[in-house]
């Protein structure tokens, strides 16, 4: 098979998991919404920011350091994995230990149950270990097993979900004695999503099993020190990426203004970042795709040109995608619980800024593609300071739109740093011009929609349905696209006959 054709096959499947993952989680943002109270699922988005830092720490990097050498050196390839696998344990242990011994108070001090900070261990204990067995499969090449274990742990969460939600608040009801409240409480609270959360992550291990039973448990020193001294530089590097989209939900506990309990705010502005979850997926799934491209296709003649027009044309649909969010603010306003609706002014922000995070992975091939990646570093830590400071100054005054507008001019920042450096070093020409005027245009239009607020629904739908399709023959009229031309490629002609009797 074509290389080329080999990893774009694999990188849809090993994407697909990823992507069902977010999808799914999205649909459980009305029921956690209508059931669990916002200072509730504020204290479950606290948690889940500190999961997400602190999963980049606990892998250590291993994952692709282990690929690097397996790679590299396959005749030694169970003995670097055992080594990796071994000292991920290590670690997983030592923090459930810690975790375990400072519970009670950690927990009295943070407003959180014990055995949730228990939970949250045994979530990242768990997620470092399976993490390098998916690794594993990945340099084994068995891209569908991997998606196979990821889709099956997903599903178990879902599983436990509806089970959670719906079976066991009855079932406690009528049995006050049940083992099952050691575990959480009569009524469901942000305890249930973390517990399913874990139950999943025990799927996941016993996936596992027969690899782990088959595993000598081998460990070498010399190849131990190989291992981290590549792995800990990409642990730090990757941190600041992590940090700067996460950093902002436990900033929450210690600058949210005094207007109501942060938990509240910070349950209320986490649910309405869930809505973004169509922008979010189109900028992961470009991403899937986009990186094998440019990297099969930077030594053709004139690549730089089409590097340009990707960037130009991406950011044309992720106007578009924009504008179907915002411009039916109301009916997606419906997917949240009322008592989180009031958060929706925030929405456009985050959209915006979901927009940015993607053109800075389009600048970023610059430096992937010239092996300038320290430069990664910098830009993102660059990133990372705004976010921070942003956060600190103005989140006691403006809330959660302090860590939206954070998040916006975080991206900005790298943008154009990234953009000045690779003008340095890979120049690329992009077509401003038209980038510019899609934003305005973009904008103009959701500047219009406002102006409806008021009106009633049967008058804002279909007047902004209008606008949306404005601003797609904006597009086609802009690029020269024949209408025409499209409806070409589809083979009606092909259709009809199909259609025909025998």
């Amino acid at each position: 098979m074509n290389p080329i054709k080999q990893l774009a096959g694999q990188t849809a499947i090993y994407g697909l998991s990823s992507i069902v993952a977010r999808v799914i989680n999205f649909f459980f943002v009305p029921l956690y919404t209508r059931i669990i109270s916002t200072g509730s699922y504020g204290l479950f988005s606290e948690l889940m920011g500190y999961i997400a830092l602190l999963q980049v720490v606990l892998t250590l990097g291993l994952e692709t350091g282990f690929l690097r050498y397996a790679n590299k050196e396959k005749d030694k390839s169970g003995l670097l994995f055992s080594t990796a696998l071994v000292t991920l344990i290590a670690v997983s242990m030592l923090l459930l230990a810690v975790v375990w011994f400072a519970a009670p108070s950690l927990g009295k001090a943070m407003g959180h149950r014990p055995i949730y900070l228990i939970y949250v261990a045994l979530i990242l204990a768990f997620d470092a270990i399976t993490a390098i067995f998916f690794a594993q499969l990945r340099f084994e090449n068995r891209a569908w097993t991997f998606a196979l274990f990821r889709s099956i742990k997903i599903i178990s969460e879902v599983v436990f979900n509806v089970l959670l939600f719906f079976v066991v608040p009855p079932f406690l009801a009528r049995h006050s004695g049940s083992f099952l409240l050691n575990f959480i409480p009569a009524r469901p609270d942000y305890g249930y999503i973390l517990f399913a959360i874990m139950l999943s992550g025990v799927v996941a291990m016993v996936l596992f099993l027969p690899r782990l039973v088959r595993t000598s448990m081998k460990f070498s020193a010399s190849i131990w020190k190989r291992l981290m001294a590549y792995s800990l530089p990409l642990m730090v590097a990757g941190l600041p990426g992590v940090a700067n989209d996460f950093i902002d939900r436990p900033m929450f506990r210690f600058f949210a203004p005094d207007t109501s309990p942060w938990q509240d705010q910070l349950g209320v502005y986490n649910a309405v970042i869930k809505l973004a979850v169509f922008m979010v997926l189109f900028v992961q799934m470009f991403r899937y795709a986009a990186e094998p491209f440019f990297f099969a296709s930077a030594e053709k003649k004139d690549i730089r040109k089409t590097y340009a027009d990707v960037m130009k044309y991406f950011v044309a649909f992720c106007i578009f995608i924009f504008l179907g969010i915002v411009l039916y603010t109301d009916i997606f306003a419906l997917i949240l619980g009322k008592d989180y609706r009031s958060g929706m002014g925030v929405l456009p922000i985050v959209l915006i800024s979901n927009i940015l995070l993607g053109i800075a992975f389009n600048l970023s091939m610059w430096y992937k593609l010239t092996d300038h990646t320290r430069y990664a570093i910098y830009i993102t830590l660059a990133g990372l300071a705004v976010t921070f400071l942003l956060n600190v100054f103005l989140m006691p005054v403006y809330g959660y739109y302090a860590s939206a507008w954070g998040r916006f001019f975080s991206y900005i920042v790298m943008i154009v740093i990234s953009y000045w450096l690779g003008a340095k070093y890979y120049p690329i020409p992009y077509d401003l011009r038209a980038i510019f005027i899609y934003f305005a245009v973009g904008l103009g239009i959701y500047g219009l929609s406002t102006l409806l607020n008021g009106q009633s629904l049967w008058i804002r739908m279909p007047v902004n349905t209008v606008l949306l399709l404005v601003y797609v023959a904006f597009v086609l009229k802009f690029e020269r696209i024949s209408v025409r031309r499209i409806l070409s490629v589809i083979p009606i002609q092909k259709l009809k006959h199909k259609s025909k009797p025998c």
